[in-house]
């Protein structure tokens, strides 16, 4: 009689420990969802593809055993604890993964933009070590050049075309000049410079002309520069190579053909790289053609267009430039 008594305590009690585990896995499922919903935005972020099977990981955890939930045959607390476990897991995996692939990617972005400044920076340096002092132009100095044509840029201001005030005129054709016949001297040092082979034809292109106008040899760098120009306008490296073959014509004792070409990098590309550098060789061969007044106006259209982006020893330069030409304040 007195076990009989004790059964409906029993029974009490059994029915309060019922809602407890059921108040524990009601916990867990939001959490549980929480977590699948986070995996699946980390496998999306890491397999935009959707298939992650077609990609190995390059860094794989430890390989450790994984309990299977319900196996054995486990109540519904064990199993969402489980799971829970082995999505943290996987998550944390998974994220892991993903901030070292950032990690590297970053690393060759930063690696890359260093080379690409390095390299410009020192082709620019290349190239202004072989320019012509700026000084006041002698008599007789355009016939001793060997280029007897006066005819330059438009001499007089008017309506720009790069944004600011020299003069405008229509475009000239470019002038071909084809190479100066090869002796077997000049042969074997053209053969000795190496043609660059990138894939990319303009990058190239321009390469092997400044390494033949690099070579002092002129007629050849300019056939090699001016397809650069031709066929890709668009590219960065066509104001580059309309610069350089002014440059070779400069060098080459020819300022008059020399400032067609730059004061037509100027016109036709005024936002390219070497539109600066145009202005400031094109007063130097206007200069060179005894033109001082025209000189004394470009080098104001570059102050007044790029004052704000050439480099300190360009505005020396300038400066030296206007003393020499005898320039308006």
């Amino acid at each position: 009689m007195r076990y009989l008594n004790a059964l409906p305590l029993v029974a009490l009690g059994l029915l309060a420990a019922v809602p407890a585990s059921a108040q524990t896995a009601t916990t867990l499922e939001p959490r549980v969802n929480k977590l699948e919903r986070e995996m699946r935005a980390v496998q999306r972020k890491v397999f935009p593809g959707g298939a992650p099977n077609q990609v190995e990981p390059q860094i794989t955890a430890p390989i450790q055993p994984t309990d299977i939930p319900g196996s054995p045959s486990s109540g519904p607390l064990a199993t969402l604890t489980s799971r829970v476990d082995a999505l943290e897991s996987q998550q944390q995996a998974l994220t892991g993964q993903l901030e070292q692939a950032q990690y590297k990617l970053r690393q060759l972005e930063s690696a890359f933009e260093a080379y690409r400044t390095a390299t410009d920076a020192k082709l620019k340096t290349l190239e202004s070590a072989g320019a012509p002092p700026i000084a006041p132009a002698t008599p007789g100095a355009v016939a001793a050049s060997g280029d007897t044509s006066t005819d330059g840029p438009p001499p007089t201001r008017g309506p720009g075309n790069g944004g600011g005030t020299l003069g405008g005129g229509t475009v000239r054709p470019p002038v071909v000049t084809a190479p100066a016949a090869a002796d077997p001297a000049r042969a074997q040092r053209i053969a000795a410079i190496e043609k660059p082979s990138s894939g990319d034809a303009a990058e190239d292109g321009y390469l092997y002309g400044f390494r033949l106008w690099s070579a002092k040899l002129y007629p050849e760098a300019i056939a090699a520069l001016r397809p650069v120009v031709a066929k890709y306008p668009k590219h960065r490296r066509a104001s580059y190579a309309q610069n350089l073959i002014g440059r070779s014509y400069l060098d080459d004792g020819k300022p008059s053909l020399a400032s067609r070409e730059f004061y037509d990098n100027y016109k036709n590309m005024p936002d390219g790289e070497r539109a600066p550098d145009s202005l400031f060789y094109l007063a130097d061969a206007l200069t060179k053609l005894k033109k001082t007044k025209e000189a004394c106006d470009v080098y104001g259209e570059l102050n007044d267009v790029y004052g704000d982006k050439i480099s300190a020893a360009m505005k020396a330069d300038v400066a030296k430039g206007r003393t020499a030409n005898k320039c308006a304040a």
